[in-house]
């Protein structure tokens, strides 16, 4: 019931929404095809009209849910309606991400490249920003409470009366620390995670190793190198030797 499944449920269920759709649109599936509801409408005066190839986003959501939520529904989790309750809530706000995210791309018709007639269409956002849209929501989880079975509401006292919106990622429980091993709850924790220690990106030792140091362990690589066949019939190698330092989280 942690903040981190919520995000694993959100972007599982966003993740089957943008692929089923894409394939629909591209005429992959024989269920479904572009969304045709919009075509015909539009602003004749002011020069564009809907017609293209708009993502079929409505059937991407329904699949979603039928695959995902029914799945979720069956299975029986510890903790009973209150992480089901979370689960579903969480499947839902991914799949509103994909929506909440859509835009309308436009070409132009006219004579000598003018734009006066523009047929536009809706389209998905790449995945890759979905997914930093949901990074920023689960960063900004709210915790609820763990007897929520059917209303969600806020563990927060004070904040209780304020209303949870579909597109908010919600959980139960804290997350425990994840840096140290934990065999009971799977956490394998961070010693001896290979890390790099001169990045100051996602795989530098400082973030990789929770800020408890790292070893240094110098390697050596023998290896063939400098093949080159010989007539008649054999290849001919030298041994390379090289030194490399790796780093291991303590």
């Amino acid at each position: 019931g942690t903040k981190e499944s919520a995000f694993i449920y959100a972007v599982t269920a966003a993740g089957l929404v943008h692929a089923v759709t894409r394939s629909c649109s591209a005429g992959n599936m024989t269920e479904c095809s572009c969304d045709t509801s919009l075509q015909g409408g539009g602003s004749p005066s002011e020069g564009w009209h809907w017609g293209g190839c708009s993502d079929h986003i409505q059937y991407g959501m329904g699949f979603s849910r039928k695959f995902i939520d029914n799945a979720v529904k069956n299975i029986s989790v510890k903790g009973g309606g209150a992480l089901l309750t979370m689960n579903l809530h969480n499947s839902e706000a991914g799949r509103q991400a994909i929506g909440k995210m859509m835009s309308t791309d436009c070409r132009c018709h006219g004579v000598s490249g003018s734009c006066a007639v523009k047929t536009c269409w809706k389209t998905m956002s790449s995945f890759e920003r979905v997914g930093r849209f949901l990074k920023d929501r689960y960063e900004n989880s709210i915790q609820v409470l763990d007897r929520s079975k059917k209303k969600v509401r806020r563990k927060e006292k004070d904040h209780r009366r304020v209303p949870i919106s579909k597109e908010e990622l919600i959980y139960v429980n804290k997350s425990p620390n994840y840096c140290l091993e934990d065999k009971k709850l799977g956490i394998a924790g961070t010693r001896g995670r290979e890390c790099n220690r001169t990045s100051t990106g996602p795989g530098g030792c400082n973030l990789l190793c929770c800020g408890q140091g790292y070893n240094t362990h110098v390697v050596r690589h023998v290896e063939r190198c400098e093949c080159k066949f010989v007539w008649c019939c054999y290849v001919r190698c030298r041994r390379c030797e090289s030194i490399t330092d790796v780093h291991t989280c303590k």
